[in-house]
């Protein structure tokens, strides 16, 4: 799964830590969901949409490997 957390983030002039003190996360968490290392939660994927005033499928989005066959 892909992100524009990255994005979102630069728009704003944040850094991760920033993000993840907002989301009460670890600012590892916030690098890995980016890195496509960690696929968030549910819970935390609409935290962070709404913290960007974004839907989930605006912020994340699937990619063909990540379909299944």
């Amino acid at each position: 799964m892909k992100t524009w957390i990255k994005v979102e983030r630069a728009k704003r002039d944040m850094t991760q830590e920033d993000l993840a003190k907002a989301m009460k996360v670890s600012r590892q968490t916030i690098n890995s969901i980016e890195c496509d290392r960690y696929t968030p939660s549910v819970v935390l994927a609409l935290r962070i949409a709404d913290y960007f005033g974004r839907t989930v499928n605006e912020m994340f989005f699937l990619e063909e490997n990540d379909l299944p066959e």
